[in-house]
């Protein structure tokens, strides 16, 4: 059995990057854990009320039964704003659950992603997971309506090097999906059941897969 961790900025993240391959993980018998960074939604325009991220919180946490996470860790950071919060305080948070957990695997955010949040997720995950503190796969998944809206050149741009075939669990996850209220958009914005969908055909077309969700292998040490 492997201990797995997700390390997602907002509520939806983890389903949108991995969400049919925590459902295999968990299928196979690993434990999977969930870490939310930030609250989601506060920074769009307009404001949405308190309300609202309550909703939007109380989705997260129907979802995180759905899939069947083990435990969902929420940091509550001000969405969109995590570049204003010293990295040495988001590290030791991620820190504090990496000692708890002892995971084998961590899925987060692309470096290069177009928002913030994202790119503080995956500098915390890199710096608290050190390899001279602990020996974990590390993992980055794309998240759409922000990957794919970065400036692309050689250096930036997400490339998938691990595919996993979620075919078996594409309609659990889209179910999980739909179960964020808020989130979930109309074609053919990219965060649409329809968008989901098709970028689960192209990675499953790179992989010989009728679905497959694809990931980026940062580090393993054997």
């Amino acid at each position: 059995m492997n201990k797995v961790l997700i390390v997602a900025a907002h509520p939806d993240d983890e389903v949108l990057g991995v969400g049919g391959t925590v459902l295999r993980h968990i299928g196979e018998g690993d434990e999977v854990y969930c870490i939310i960074m930030a609250e989601g939604m506060a920074s769009r325009n307009p404001i949405d009320s308190e309300n609202a991220l309550l909703e939007l919180k109380d989705d997260s946490k129907r979802v995180a039964r759905f899939i069947g996470f083990k435990e969902t860790f929420y940091f509550g950071f001000p969405d969109n704003c995590m570049d204003r919060i010293n990295l040495l305080t988001v590290v030791k948070k991620v820190e504090s659950v990496i000692d708890r957990v002892e995971p084998d695997i961590v899925y987060t955010h692309h470096e290069f992603d177009l928002n913030i949040d994202h790119r503080i997720c995956f500098q915390s995950v890199i710096t608290a997971c050190r390899p001279i503190s602990n020996k974990i796969d590390i993992y980055t998944f794309e998240t759409l309506s922000s990957t794919e809206w970065q400036s692309k050149n050689r250096v930036n741009v997400f490339v998938p090097n691990t595919y996993v075939d979620i075919s078996r669990f594409m309609d659990r996850k889209l179910e999980a999906m739909r179960l964020y209220r808020s989130e979930l958009c109309e074609y053919p914005h990219p965060r649409s059941i329809e968008g989901i969908k098709i970028l689960a055909q192209k990675r499953g077309l790179e992989s010989g897969l009728k679905y497959a969700e694809g990931c980026h292998l940062v580090r393993r040490i054997r």
